[in-house]
């Protein structure tokens, strides 16, 4: 028992300091230039093809294989910069949520290129010479390529720490880290700067993968899993802090070392309840500091005021065309349109937090999918009819916002957005465990319409009803007393709370509002498929939801709109057109993004006014 336990907590180190050398490059990143890296992940991804090829490559033995690792590291690094000087320089004016687009652009261009490159097949690497075999610890037999892993992460750290305590380079970053502004006003070259701290966090992240080599293999799946599971460390360690990080790698390693012991059923989710908690008891992290006053506010957003008159008549008309041209086409077409209104409602939910309340959420799928599932049980459990289940997906899901809106509106920006994520994981683990309940990964089958709106171009018509509808309703609250009140404590939260306005109170109303049309765009969404499945409500969810408020702009009312008939529209033609589609897809993100940098909704009201 007792060298069972032993090697669990060996094997937890190994993976802890694996993860440290990723999320320390994450939260360096983060520290100085203030970008949530998304892309993150698939640097981590390259340096493990990279290094798999190099390897393999070159002669076998101890240069080519550590020469192979470190080349790849180096040549990760490399990316970073172009990345940095290409893309993110152009943007760091931008909104902070725009630049997480434009990276999860990044994140897709290099998803197809490594499928183009080293195709869709799993990538089996060398052992490291020297390190073959294994040793006895403690009596226990113990990999030695593990024991080297346990002793890269306190190296990195103390090198890390004497990078940035011991040299001029260091002292300007934890400089830029403190007070970004001061240091230009110094007249130090932040462009250049940026660019070293770019290239020293893609090189820890392309290392981190490369030395996966021998451990596991290298898959087109690495970067997603990956960059969960940093973002998790950087944010219970504390964003900025390398401390934090690597004691949140050893917490979290050791914990899910022995969670699968324990309590098996809760692995999945074990980082996010460990995250969900630190964050509800230390805001900021374990080793993270509230930010100052000058970085806590943010800039005051523009205006946002009712449409132009001809913006109306515009919106009016294509109402009257989906209204009018549906019967004269087939039924891939009606699906297609029933699913743009869906998501029209969906990134509309999601607007209204992010846009008029300032809240970010990367977990809004959780209503969603929550909604889809109301609907979706009663099928299953009660067979109740659609009408009933309709009802309950609002319910449904406004009752999760009222328990996680709790806690998320407490926090502000990107605590509260993880936060957000990890309450959608942790309903993402219950619908895919809970196979009693929900049927598992087998999902729930057999959710119909009634009989009277079995007719595709009926559904479509209900649906469009519904979620134009809800969608409308949420514009008339922008505009309403209570939208005044939300957009206030967003720009000015202590003139709002002086004045007699109770901004936690709003901030919650308004979430768990959200929360409620996001189940009825789910609720919908369940009729139209006839099924319900967990990644109903998992990351890439919510990510799509991000992307179609992205794309059509924060800062105006239509941008949700406009964004989920660009993106819901391009993604189905481009799926139909090409293989490579994510590549597309990923291109026509980042040229959004540096030509249209308020989204499209926001290029298009520049002349006639905000909408």
């Amino acid at each position: 028992m007792l060298e069972n336990l032993l090697v669990q907590g060996l094997s937890g180190l190994a993976s802890a300091s694996s993860l440290f050398l990723v999320a320390s490059g994450l939260t360096v990143i983060f520290g100085v230039t203030r970008i949530v890296n998304f892309a993150h992940g698939s640097l981590y991804m390259l340096g493990a093809y990279l290094a798999w090829t190099l390897v393999t490559g070159l002669p076998r033995g101890h240069l080519g294989f550590w020469g192979g690792v470190l080349g790849a590291a180096l040549i990760v690094g490399v990316v970073g910069v172009l990345i940095e000087v290409l893309l993110l320089r152009r943007i760091y004016k931008a909104p902070e949520l725009f630049q997480l687009l434009a990276t999860f652009g990044v994140v897709l261009i290099v998803q197809d290129v490594a499928l183009l490159v080293w195709g869709p097949q799993d990538l089996l690497g060398p052992r490291a010479p020297g390190l073959r075999g294994a040793t006895e610890v403690f009596s226990v037999r113990f990999p030695l390529y593990e024991l080297f892993l346990i002793s890269v992460g306190p190296v990195v750290l103390v090198l890390l720490w004497l990078l940035f305590h011991r040299t001029r380079w260091g002292t300007l970053v934890r400089a830029a880290t403190a007070d970004r502004e001061m240091v230009g006003a110094l007249g130090v070259n932040q462009r250049m700067l940026f660019t070293t701290v770019f290239f020293l966090g893609a090189f820890l992240a392309g290392l981190g993968g490369a030395l996966q080599l021998p451990r596991e293999s290298v898959n087109l799946q690495m970067d997603l899993a990956v960059i969960a599971e940093a973002f998790v460390v950087v944010v219970i360690g504390g964003l900025g802090s390398l401390p934090g990080a690597f004691l949140a790698a050893l917490l979290l390693g050791q914990m899910q070392a022995f969670g699968i012991l324990i309590f098996p059923k809760i692995t999945l989710v074990l980082a996010f309840l460990v995250m969900a908690v630190v964050l509800v008891v230390r805001p900021h992290g374990l080793l993270g500091k509230a930010p100052s006053t000058q970085h806590a506010a943010g800039p005051v957003e523009p205006l946002l005021r009712p449409s132009p008159r001809e913006v109306r008549l515009l919106g009016w008309g294509l109402l009257a065309l989906a209204v009018a041209v549906p019967p004269f086409l087939g039924d891939y077409a009606l699906i297609v349109l029933t699913e743009i209104a869906v998501m029209m409602l969906f990134a509309a939910s999601l607007h209204f937090i992010m846009g008029p309340g300032g809240m970010a959420s990367f977990g809004h799928a959780a209503y969603f999918g929550l909604g889809a599932y109301g609907a979706a049980l009663l099928v299953k459990h009660f067979a109740a009819p659609m009408e009933l289940g309709l009802l309950a997906a609002p319910f449904a899901a406004g009752l999760a916002g009222v328990v996680f809106g709790w806690f998320c509106v407490r926090l502000s920006g990107v605590y509260a957005a993880m936060l957000t994520l990890a309450f959608a994981q942790i309903a993402w683990s219950a619908a895919f465990q809970w196979t009693e309940l929900t049927g598992g990964d087998n999902g729930v089958l057999g959710v119909w319409p009634s009989g009277w709106a079995s007719d595709k171009l009926t559904f479509y018509y209900l649906a469009l009803a519904l979620c134009t509808g809800a969608t409308l309703l949420l514009r008339r609250a922008i505009f309403s007393p209570f939208g005044y009140a939300l957009r206030a404590g967003r720009d000015s939260p202590l003139r709002a709370e002086a004045i007699g306005m109770d901004g936690f109170r709003i901030r919650w109303f308004a979430f768990v509002l959200a929360a409620v049309a996001a189940g009825i765009a789910g609720g919908v969404f369940a009729y139209a498929k006839g099924s319900v499945f967990p990644t109903y409500m998992a990351i890439p969810r919510s990510v799509d939801a991000l992307l179609m408020v992205l794309l059509g702009g924060v800062q105006t009312v239509s941008g949700p709109i406009v964004g989920a008939l660009a993106y819901t529209w391009l993604h189905e033609q481009l799926m139909r057109l090409f293989e490579l589609w994510r590549l597309f897809l990923g291109g026509v993100i980042l040229a959004l993004v540096l030509f249209f940098p308020q989204g499209l909704a926001g290029a298009i009201g520049r002349r006639g006014g905000r909408e």
